[in-house]
């Protein structure tokens, strides 16, 4: 028995014969070693690794961090200072979607930013009280309405063809320029800009081009406003002395979008749409060819009933146009237009927000 034991205890004892060395087994035993004794031969090429690593981890903190609360000043408490402006210029955030089409933040900002100014500076307005903050009100709601119209008209505009160029842009502000005293210059009427509604001229040459696009849109996809004013030039051209009230009446029942109005005495130069310009134009009751007004609200038809050295009298037929509001009237009700940041439906009364 005791021979067994000893026998056994020998055999467990034994050890176990080492694997066959080969060429593989020396090389990946030597690139083990070699591993392992790296980081003592080359400790500063270790250290510059684990900085370059806990820079890239504050660093993406950080942009975390300023993002959050770019977030939180923008969407939540909607802060509208001059910086948050300028970072909305640089990184192109939304303030709404409509149709797919991205709004800008920046350009909610700019045309709010304007409006605000000159409540404070030339309406004389403390925003802090409670007609103050109603117009503000008023204001963000209509801002935000006006540019969700700009970015759905921008988007038709690239389906239909419609474009606007720097030269159509500059024929705006060369007719803007004109005045009661005379024609001033390009400086002044920058600076006139700046002062009144905070925009330097490449930010008002870009909201001169946004006004144009979303008015040639809606003129090319009002088609039955289009067949209305052909019609109705048909007319004129058949009765050329006829009335143009009695005329605009016979629409009431079938086409409300046709109107009557009649000017009164206005300054010859007088900001209305071009309508002033084109009676000038004109001899004592003749009748202009229709013509598109540059506020881009409808067809216009143009009779001139007197002036004089200073003023002129016109009546008028429009044809209104609707179909552009209709539409993004539409897409916001069925959920097509979603904005990112809460501003209540505010509506005027007696003139005030």
């Amino acid at each position: 028995m005791k021979k067994v034991l000893t026998k056994l205890k020998r055999k467990k004892a034994e050890p176990q014969a080492p694997s066959r060395i080969t060429n593989e087994t020396v090389a990946e035993h030597r690139e083990k070693i070699l591993a392992g004794g790296r980081k003592f031969k080359y400790p500063h090429q270790y250290v510059r690794h684990k900085l370059v690593i806990t820079a890239l981890a504050i660093a993406a903190i950080t942009l975390l961090i300023l993002g959050i609360i770019g977030w939180w000043q923008l969407y939540v408490v909607q802060n509208t200072s001059e910086f948050m402006y300028r970072l909305t210029r640089v990184v192109a955030v939304p303030v709404a979607s409509v149709d797919g089409e991205q709004v800008r933040y920046s350009d909610y900002l700019m045309r709010y930013r304007s409006q605000e100014l000159w409540l404070t500076t030339k309406g004389q307005m403390n925003l802090k009280d409670a007609d103050g903050e109603r117009q503000l009100g008023y204001i963000k709601r209509n801002v935000l309405d006006g540019v969700i119209a700009d970015a759905y008209a921008a988007k038709q505009a690239r389906a239909l063809g419609v474009s606007v160029n720097g030269q159509d842009v500059q024929l705006v502000i060369d007719s803007n320029r004109n005045t009661a005293t005379g024609r001033i210059s390009q400086e002044v009427y920058d600076a006139s800009t700046k002062d009144t509604l905070g925009y330097s001229p490449d930010e008002y040459k870009q909201i001169i081009k946004q006004s144009l696009i979303r008015q040639r849109v809606a003129y090319a996809v009002d088609t039955t406003a289009d067949k209305l004013q052909k019609e109705i030039a048909a007319k004129i051209a058949a009765s050329p002395t006829g009335s143009l009230k009695a005329l605009a009446d016979s629409y009431a029942a079938t086409a409300p979008t046709v109107a009557y109005g009649a000017s009164g005495l206005v300054q010859k130069n007088n900001q209305d749409g071009g309508l002033s310009q084109t009676a000038l134009g004109l001899k004592d009751n003749e009748v202009s060819k229709a013509f598109r007004s540059t506020t881009g609200d409808g067809y216009y038809f143009i009779r001139r009933i007197s002036q004089n050295d200073r003023q002129v009298n016109y009546e008028f037929i429009v044809v209104k146009l609707t179909v552009f509001d209709e539409q993004v009237a539409k897409l916001k009700k069925s959920g097509k237009v979603k904005e990112y940041i809460s501003v209540k439906e505010v509506k005027q009364q007696n003139g005030k927000g």
